[in-house]
């Protein structure tokens, strides 16, 4: 090797160093990243670690897990495949190979479930079993897992060569693994990209090495290594044009040994502004033109069949048996193919040179050898079918149902675009209309869930053709559009409820509607992943999807309507779904006796899918018990976010945001609500980014921040209340009571809180008039409408909201205390909802009670007998930073004769907003500029400014960059 000391002492002290590492080689084709690898390789053979080697097929780009299963292949055991490859040693069992995940399946112990998970994940995979996708961490978790028990008896080196062609799938968990691979000694992960593809490494945040052109010097010695004797005008030629690229400087001698008349000033590659990798393949295609068309008919054939491959010296068979050309030996003497020594198998010199091969023949034989290739992989139905689409021009009804098998196979494992991909081709196949809308449909379906909106919009479009309106995978794929980007839920309304209708009377099509890593029914989950599904399958996710559409809309005519659909399905409806609509509508009438069902399906969410915990949760939420789902949904948010599954992802944002919310948990609740909102924002999806605003506007009314507050509530009111999405008008009236009761502002908040129920009822579907009946109890105190404050809390006990969920239990019985007459009745009221078990989960409405308890208390019997009362609220809403309302009770505690505390305050950090906003300001901005940037009004920053200057100890715009300088940053941005 010339040259390259620096790279060849990196990666020998990579290979020998004793942790476990990945790196990544980033340069240009042609640059000699490949011989780096031979480097690394014989390094880590002589230091004798097993090294498994892979190579990037650009054939295989879009198989899921195709690289992946290429990378772990010698060490699965028997029977791990992929696509009905065979895999592992004949005669091995599980637990007997090197590099076996699984145990003793028998094992009863932790570490035996443990390895059992992660060999039903590698399965899943795989494609060796049936299930969901396994999401990247788990997959991640087991290959990892795999890796360290193979490094336990030999160290291990993973080497992969054109990482820019590895499927998306493989190269996530390739960058999950690397990124953890520090704690599993002994493994390490080399990984070689081409610096012009784009690839998902390209955002893995692995380590890298750019691998630049040679130095003049040592690129003259390696052309005189290999081309001694050259003219030196000749070499001069050569060295100008190869840049330094050490492949150019091989080819190009002979290249210009082929061409007599050239002259000093010409450009043998060609225009200096064409990249130098295109220009080099010219080179292998003018050799390329000299051969007979029987050689070039099987360098073709090899080519598209990704004949790429270096092997390692892992055990085992190759993962996946590839066409083998014959009669080439007059390729292999021109250059164009090398001789593998250690198995003798044929491998092209470099992949420009099988691009070339491929660039330079004509659309008619690269089908003929696609159709060659299909009968090749006749055992593997998605290599199958990726040859069979690109072969096949007419319409073909036996190809389109390959495509349409492969894209259930596909979408099982995680491979929902190839899947998108392969049912667009299937429906161009069809041999009638109405499989070709049925097949767009579930294409559309199908990009949805993967979040690719705009193109599921297409999709739908395409599928809507006169006749495939009532398509029910076109409906489900347009009423995710239209809930999504538009918020539109009258019309989502009326079309998702005519297509349940027509499939409860069996007046529509029974479209095939593939799963995928899933999208949520707006604050539901997503539906499962179980390729083309069965009618009630369908049914399923169409009830599921209008249920979210009538939560969001909120009227009792959409909720009455869905209620008269559902009970006309009869046992074709399900537990879950009378679950939904019972919860998810009017908690008040309808939600009782589901507290212990969704309690207890709740307990065991390892047995479920992601979209039935996701809807469950939604359930769990409006029954105030979601904290114990809670640890589970931040288990899972990331992978459902990793996998391309934005929508559900979001989803599991909102709802473990108002689990912080509700727990106290403000800070962090802050933190994940501006996530979701930027998530929404990015993806396009208008009704989460509001409804997150919405949440938002919620956290910053509870803390006395009211402008903030107000803005928020004016955005989403503003974009909502047109559309006729009650769910979220409502939380906007909640806001505006909320916010006027933080500011002592009674009589807004009261008009605010009769706008969501009227005083001494509770209005039919407003799931925001039970949540809101403390608001709506203390303003008619405040404003003296004792009698309609009584009525209504009289009316939440008759309505049983006690029994219907803890939080509702607490705020009833302290609605009935601060309203009742009798100073007995009140004190055995407070001390009722002060010792519900489970009133410390809500310490912001605990506190409040306290605070109206305490009040009484001093007007009744003097302040020392309030004053442990009103300490313990003051105590709970400093803690929380209820600024309004812990001022009050401070207040209060001074009326009771409490001294307050001198010894300074322990320093509050500063909120990611406030931090963002002074930074700005400490640049010079004026609020009109920082509002211009951060979307808010100037007064909301100067609101901003003014909370952040007392907690920095300044009081001046000029002293911000000094206080900044010294603060520890304790907030973290979102």
């Amino acid at each position: 090797m010339v040259g390259r000391d620096g790279e060849r002492e990196q990666l020998s002290a990579f290979v020998r160093a004793p942790g476990g590492a990945a790196l990544v080689l980033r340069g240009e084709a042609g640059v000699g990243k490949s011989t780096l690898l031979d480097l690394a390789a014989r390094l880590a053979a002589e230091d004798g670690h097993l090294v498994i080697r892979a190579t990037g097929v650009e054939a295989e780009a879009e198989l899921p897990y195709a690289g992946l299963h290429q990378i772990l292949h010698p060490l699965l055991p028997v029977g791990a495949h992929a696509g009905g490859q065979p895999g592992g040693q004949a005669g091995e069992q599980p637990g007997e190979h090197p590099g076996d995940p699984s145990g003793d399946p028998s094992d009863g112990s932790s570490e035996g479930s443990s390895n059992h998970a992660s060999r039903a994940a590698l399965d899943a995979a795989f494609g060796r079993m049936e299930g969901p996708p396994p999401p990247v961490m788990a997959l991640g978790i087991a290959v990892l897992k795999l890796l360290s028990r193979a490094a336990s008896k030999r160290p291990l080196l993973l080497v992969l060569d054109d990482g820019q062609w590895l499927d998306e799938a493989s190269a996530d968990v390739c960058g999950f693994v690397g990124r953890r691979l520090a704690g599993s000694p002994g493994v390490k992960l080399l990984v070689a990209v081409r610096g012009d593809v784009a690839s998902r490494f390209d955002t893995a945040a692995l380590p890298e090495t750019p691998v630049g052109a040679l130095a003049d010097a040592d690129a003259a010695c390696l052309l005189d290594r290999h081309h001694a004797g050259l003219g030196e005008r000749i070499r001069g030629l050569v060295l100008d044009q190869a840049r330094g690229n050490p492949l150019a400087l091989l080819e190009l001698p002979t290249h210009l040994a082929s061409r007599p008349g050239h002259h000093a000033g010409e450009d043998l590659l060609g225009p200096h502004g064409v990249p130098l990798p295109r220009r080099i393949q010219e080179i292998y295609a003018v050799r390329l033109a000299g051969l007979d068309d029987t050689v070039r008919r099987e360098l073709l054939t090899g080519a598209l069949d990704g004949a790429t491959a270096r092997s390692g010296d892992g055990p085992g068979p190759t993962p996946t048996a590839r066409y083998r050309m014959r009669g080439v030996d007059a390729a292999v003497a021109c250059g164009l193919l090398v001789v593998e020594p250690a198995t003798g198998d044929l491998a092209f010199r470099h992949p420009l040179v099988r691009s070339s091969v491929v660039q330079l023949a004509t659309t008619d034989q690269r089908r003929d050898a696609h159709r060659v290739l299909a009968r090749v992989h006749r055992e593997s139905p998605e290599r199958r079918a990726t040859h069979l689409a690109a072969a096949t021009v007419d319409p073909d009804e036996r190809v389109a149902a390959a495509l349409e098998a492969a894209a259930r196979s596909a979408t099982r494992r995680g491979g929902a675009r190839m899947a998108v991909s392969w049912l667009t081709r299937a429906a161009e196949l069809s041999e009638n209309r109405s499989d070709r809308s049925r097949r767009l449909g579930d294409a559309a379906y199908v990009a949805g869930q993967a979040d690719r909106l705009g193109q599921a919009r297409s999709l739908a479009l395409a599928a809507s053709a006169p006749g495939a309106e009532e398509n029910p995978a076109a409906v489900l794929a347009n009423a995710y559009l239209a809930l999504y980007q538009d918020g539109d839920v009258r019309a989502t309304h009326h079309q998702v409820a005519a297509a349940v209708e027509r499939l409860r009377d069996g007046r529509a099509p029974d479209g095939g509607v593939p799963g995928g890593p899933g999208a949520a029914d707006g604050p539901v989950a997503p539906d499962g992943p179980d390729g083309p599904v069965r009618r009630d399958e369908v049914l399923d996710r169409l009830v599921s999807l209008l249920l979210a559409v009538s939560q969001y809309d909120g009227s009792p005519t959409a909720w009455q309507r869905t209620h008269e659909v559902l009970g006309s399905l009869g046992e074709l409806a399900t537990e879950r779904a009378r679950m939904y609509g019972s919860t998810w509508s009017d908690v008040v009438r309808h939600g009782a006796g589901w507290c212990a069902p969704v309690e207890r399906a709740g307990a065991v969410l390892e047995d479920q899918d992601p979209w039935d915990v996701t809807r469950l949760a939604v359930s769990a939420y409006h029954l105030d018990v979601l904290s114990p789902l809670r640890p589970y949904l931040e288990r899972v948010v990331d992978r459902e976010l990793d996998t391309g599954a934005m929508s559900s992802g979001i989803v599991m944002l909102h709802l473990i945001m108002l689990d912080q919310m509700g727990l106290g948990q403000w800070e962090a609740a802050e933190r994940t609500g501006h996530r979701a909102l930027a998530l929404s924002a990015e993806r396009g999806h208008g009704l989460f980014a509001h409804q997150a605003r919405a949440y938002l506007a919620q956290l910053a009314a509870v803390r006395g921040r009211a402008e903030e507050a107000r803005d928020l509530q004016a955005a989403v009111d503003a974009w909502a209340r047109p559309r006729g999405i009650g769910f979220l008008t409502q939380i906007a009236d909640a806001v505006g009571a909320t916010t006027a009761l933080s500011a002592g502002d009674y009589e807004t908040a009261f008009l605010y809180a009769i706008g969501i129920t009227a005083p001494g009822a509770f209005r039919p579907y407003a799931y925001q008039a039970s949540r809101t009946l403390l608001d709506l109890v203390e303003a008619a105190l405040h404003t003296g409408r004792v009698d309609q404050a009584r009525a209504h809390a009289l009316a939440a006990r008759d309505a049983g909201l006690p029994e219907l969920s803890p939080r509702l239990a607490l705020i009833t019985f302290g609605a009935l205390a601060m309203t009742a007459d009798d100073e007995a009745e009140a004190a055995e009221l407070y001390a009722r909802a002060q010792s519900h078990p489970a009133a410390e989960r809500f310490p912001f409405e605990l506190a409040r009670i306290r605070l109206a308890h305490g009040i009484r208390v001093r007007r009744a019997q003097g302040g020392a007998a309030a004053r442990v009362t009103l300490s313990q609220a003051a105590e709970t809403l400093d803690r929380l930073g209820a600024t309004a309302w812990a001022e009050r009770a401070h207040a209060e505690l001074r009326a009771a004769g409490v001294v307050p505390h001198t010894a300074a305050p322990a320093p509050v950090q500063l909120t990611w907003q406030e931090r963002r906003i002074a930074e700005l300001a400490a640049r010079g901005l004026t609020n009109k500029e920082i509002g211009d940037q951060v979307r808010l009004s100037p007064r909301t920053v100067g609101s901003h400014l003014y909370r952040a200057f007392p907690k920095l100890g300044i009081t001046t715009r000029a002293a911000l960059r000094d206080a900044l300088t010294g603060l520890a940053d304790r907030a973290t941005a979102p």
